[in-house]
């Protein structure tokens, strides 16, 4: 069998036998679909075993953001915490193995519920839905009352000052990957820098955290497994909240061009209000102004899927069958967003 892009199957195979307790060639490799950054496969071995690999894009990308080591010091160490992640298995920095560094963790079987159709094929009760929202929103409050010294990762980043950054990293990055010019982003950032509030609560910050990230059990609706830490580091924990909420959109709801079929459009989720209400009980937590985080997150999304849309333009992405009308049709979207929720 021809080995999918992104796979040295010569290579990798001997690696996975002598590092991954129990696995036993010959393995097979299924690139998994969805993810827009780095590239994960699903390895199944001679004992029908799965397990999960990352690896970075094909091209060259953002050092900080396809960093395996440090994805993978993420998951280990938020595997300490009460917080449901996959369990890493092992970790390879020899680039002559694969082309670039990758990690392996279990396999872990749930529904990701990443659109409205999925959820009502795999998820028709409502109640089950209403599960998912109060375990979507109890996963995001543990995370953020874990204390990053205590699972080992005081040191992924700076704890102050996390707007701050973020504003300056995604600026530079829209600057380096944008593919024409929107005055919206720049009329954006620049009340985002003047209304930027005061940060009171800090910790580990998933950066993606939203249904389409997360292994949900089609039986009881908990959260089983949350993924896709890539953008994972210390600061304001409210930007998750923020992040969440845009993507928890109402039945009926008008959402960005180009971003369609959100699973909670399809109704019987919480409202966005009983989120908040819901994550403010369990934290202590005061949400104060949310649609700033609101607005950062659609502009901070914009500036991401841009830079999406220009690794696929420059075909450096395994999957080379995605619409580059809609991405650029999304960020447009995702720009009007933070403008009306600026205004």
């Amino acid at each position: 069998m021809t080995s999918p892009v992104g796979i040295n199957a010569e290579s990798v195979g001997p690696w996975l036998e002598a590092n991954v307790d129990g696995a036993t060639a010959p393995f097979t490799y299924e690139l998994i679909t969805g993810g827009h950054s780095n590239i994960t496969f699903k390895v199944t071995d001679a004992n029908n075993t799965a397990m999960v690999l990352r690896r970075p894009p094909l091209g060259a990308v953002l050092a900080t953001a396809h960093d395996m080591g440090r994805e993978h010091k993420i998951i280990t160490g938020v595997g300490k915490s009460s917080v449901p992640v996959p369990k890493t298995l092992a970790m390879c920095t020899d680039e002559s193995v694969n082309d670039a560094p990758f990690y392996v963790m279990n396999y872990v079987d749930g529904l990701v519920a990443h659109d409205a159709p999925t959820i009502e094929a795999e998820m028709p009760d409502h109640d089950l839905r209403a599960a998912a929202s109060e375990d979507v929103v109890s996963v995001i409050a543990a995370l953020h009352k874990v204390n990053p010294d205590d699972v080992g990762l005081g040191e992924l980043g700076r704890k102050e000052a996390y707007l701050d950054r973020q504003l300056k990293r995604w600026s530079g990055q829209w600057e380096k990957s944008k593919t024409r010019e929107l005055d919206d982003m720049d009329w954006v950032y620049n009340k985002l820098v003047e209304r930027k509030p005061e940060q009171r609560y800090t910790g580990i910050v998933h950066g993606d955290y939203r249904l389409g990230n997360m292994l949900i059990s089609p039986t009881d609706g908990s959260v089983l497994a949350v993924l896709d830490w890539e953008l994972c580091t210390l600061g304001d924990v409210l930007a998750d909240v923020g992040y969440l909420l845009n993507n928890w959109v109402q039945p009926d709801e008008t959402t960005a061009a180009g971003a369609t079929g959100f699973p909670t459009s399809t109704g019987g989720f919480s409202t966005r209000e009983a989120l908040v209400d819901r994550y403010c009980e369990i934290t202590g937590f005061e949400v104060g102004d949310i649609n700033y985080y609101r607005a950062f997150q659609n502009w901070r999304l914009a500036a991401i899927v841009e830079g999406v849309l220009s690794r696929y333009l420059k075909g450096v992405m395994a999957d080379s069958s995605a619409d580059t009308d809609q991405f650029r049709a999304q960020v447009d979207g995702l720009c009007e967003q933070a403008v009306a929720l600026l205004s």
